[in-house]
């Protein structure tokens, strides 16, 4: 079960370091295609914004990466304890108010390994 904690803890972080790529980066030439339901010509008048929200996420997969480096099973627990639920509660949000897509691509994976990871 560790294994598995640690792999979903990953695939969690990599997620949010796409979405960091796509809104601070990539936002005006490929998010029209992941956020349909926004129309094309808000894209460029939202790039900062979108910027910001890139940068939040790389916060939370920074400190699941944080989580995986750390040795002692406490606070590794603790650290990754905290920025999955961080995951989890910013995808509920999202789903409530942007989409529901965002529960199944956020929340749901933060969940699962939140569970692997207090199951270890």
């Amino acid at each position: 079960m560790p294994l598995l904690s640690q792999l979903l803890i990953g695939v969690v972080a990599a997620i949010h370091f796409y979405i960091l790529w796509l809104e601070m980066f990539a936002w005006t030439t490929r998010g029209h295609k992941t956020f349909r339901s926004l129309r094309p010509e808000l894209f460029a008048p939202t790039k900062v914004l979108a910027a910001n929200q890139g940068l939040y996420n790389g916060f939370l997969a920074a400190g699941l990466v944080w989580a995986l480096l750390i040795a002692d099973p406490a606070w590794h627990r603790y650290v990754a304890s905290f920025f999955l639920g961080c995951v989890a509660v910013a995808g509920l949000y999202g789903a409530a108010t942007a989409g529901r897509r965002i529960l199944w691509v956020q929340t749901v994976p933060a969940l699962l390994a939140l569970g692997a990871v207090w199951l270890a």
